[in-house]
């Protein structure tokens, strides 16, 4: 899964435009956001295959602002202070998060600035809090 990462003009139709591109090019959204900031929109969404995602957006002139791996972990809605506790041991591991919001199936998506130590804290973080 891959996060891509798109600026929007802050007009009507800008993002139907990007959904209906991404649907026509039969790439489905799983998740993510759009934010505006200073009139400028910023849109995160997880989709299966970023290059393709990518190739499709560029094609309609879309500003692709780029797209990355992902982390998906399913944090225990039951158990407060789930995110303060994983997010902690990615910073004291020296991982910066540069994104983060939930997918559909209610996991959270992080995109963070070294993926390789964010898979093993990640991982980590799986083993300990598996549900019994």
């Amino acid at each position: 899964m891959d996060d891509i990462s798109v600026q929007l003009t802050h007009t009507p139709g800008a993002l139907a435009q990007l959904g209906e591109v991404l649907g026509n090019a039969g790439i489905s959204l799983e998740g993510g956001g759009v934010f505006v900031h200073e009139g400028v929109g910023v849109a995160h969404f997880l989709v299966e295959d970023g290059d393709a995602a990518a190739t499709a957006l560029n094609a309609a002139n879309i500003d692709v602002i780029g797209h990355n791996p992902v982390l998906v972990q399913r944090l225990r809605q039951d158990q407060p202070g789930q995110l303060g506790k994983l997010t902690r041991r990615m910073a004291d591991a020296g991982i910066n998060i540069e994104v983060m919001y939930s997918d559909h199936d209610n996991q959270l998506i992080l995109v963070v600035d070294d993926i390789v130590k964010g898979q093993q804290v990640s991982e980590k973080w799986q083993l300990e809090h598996a549900t019994p």
